[in-house]
């Protein structure tokens, strides 16, 4: 397989990505019930660690998704090389494996109906990169989001997130930008961050052309993309743009420095992301160690005065959900206006899945809302 270089056409690493089904994903590669794991003090249910790897239990729809995901037989990721792990099931094929065995429609239009969506190309920091447009349906303008997806700076794109992306243009009413910033190790730290602010400064540019109102922005993200989503905040703060409305974080990276946290700890070998995979995908991210410490990437650490108000959601069987604490707590100590919702009994990654998992689809109709309102704010002024 030819492997994308920063110095390749877009169009070379769209078709690696095709080839690929790529993404996060598989903490390990045997069936849910055959690993054991270790008993955690929190843990009141034995069960439900043989089947989540955590302490806490899966909702009986969040775990169909689990129990497809080990079916499809994929390898650990932090075994692999990157080039292999970007060949690995994901959870969005998980998630449409089901759908087809229950004899869904999984097309698009079926899925998120009112909301249309084409593939083009924008300027990114060194280039053009890829990106999916989503539009609901009307004339518009339409208030512009633009969301990063996840996979850990390292795996995944637009297509492996489109559900995500694709519901909060509903939910939102309004035009989602989906980026596919460059990844590491091909490019390193800070390619990603680069790209994202890049996307930004397009997207306010070029908000009339798609049905957009470049008056009313915010910004989004899942993971590490939620991460990308903080860190653009920042750097347009910095650069004096125009400041997105609301920044929507979804179990977003807070911090690589400390992997020892709470939820570090009773989420270590959970799936669809372990702790494992965090260590994995922070060496390939970083061209050097001191690099965890750069506040682009330690958003808790960063200076956050004077950023727009901040949702974060967060899964409860989840490595990362500790991160959304931390970030809650760095936020409201440097008096930026947050909120943050914990949502039980569903792991990482659950956000995109609300054509079967119930949480996933309130997560989406909670995002939406507050972006919506964000919008309404800009609109009375």
């Amino acid at each position: 397989m030819k492997t994308y270089s920063p110095q390749s056409a877009p169009h070379a690493r769209a078709a690696t990505r095709r080839r690929s089904r790529l993404f996060v994903a598989i903490a390990c590669g045997v069936s849910l019930g055959a690993t054991l794991f270790a008993t955690h003090a929190l843990s009141a249910d034995p069960g439900a660690m043989a089947k989540t790897g955590t302490a806490f239990k899966a909702d009986a729809d969040m775990q169909a998704v689990l129990d497809e995901l080990a079916l499809l037989g994929g390898k650990p990721i932090e075994t692999l090389s990157p080039e292999e792990a970007r060949k690995q099931p994901s959870p969005t094929d998980a998630v449409m494996s089901l759908l087809k065995k229950k004899g869904k429609d999984t097309s698009p239009a079926a899925l998120v109906p009112g909301v249309t969506s084409v593939d083009r190309e924008i300027q990114g920091a060194m280039g053009n990169i890829p990106a999916r447009i989503y539009t609901p349906d009307g004339a518009g303008p339409f208030p512009v989001v633009v969301y990063f997806h996840g996979g850990g700076w390292v795996l995944a794109d637009k297509q492996v997130y489109d559900g995500g992306a694709r519901g909060l243009s509903k939910q939102a009413q309004a035009v989602v930008v989906s980026v596919d910033y460059r990844l590491a190790p091909e490019a390193k730290f800070p390619a990603s961050w680069d790209d994202a602010l890049a996307s930004y400064k397009w997207a306010i540019a070029n908000a009339a052309s798609i049905k957009g109102d470049s008056k009313r922005m915010a910004l989004a993200g899942e993971s590490a993309g939620g991460n990308l989503a903080l860190s653009t905040a920042i750097a347009v703060r910095d650069a004096g743009l125009t400041a997105p409305t609301h920044v929507l974080a979804v179990y977003p990276v807070g911090q690589t420095g400390n992997l020892d946290t709470k939820s570090y700890q009773d989420s270590k070998t959970a799936k669809p992301l372990n702790k494992a995979m965090i260590g994995w995908f922070v060496d390939k991210l970083l061209a050097k160690p001191e690099d965890k410490m750069n506040p682009r990437l330690d958003i808790v650490n960063a200076k956050l005065a004077g950023l727009p108000p901040v949702t974060i959601i967060n899964a409860q069987i989840d490595p990362l959900r500790e991160d959304g604490a931390l970030l809650e707590t760095a936020l409201k100590k440097a008096g930026v206006k947050v909120q943050r919702k914990v949502y039980s009994g569903v792991t990482h990654e659950f956000f995109g899945m609300a054509a079967t998992v119930k949480k996933a689809a309130d997560a989406q109709m909670m995002g939406g809302k507050v972006l919506r309102d964000s919008f309404k704010t800009i609109a009375m002024k």
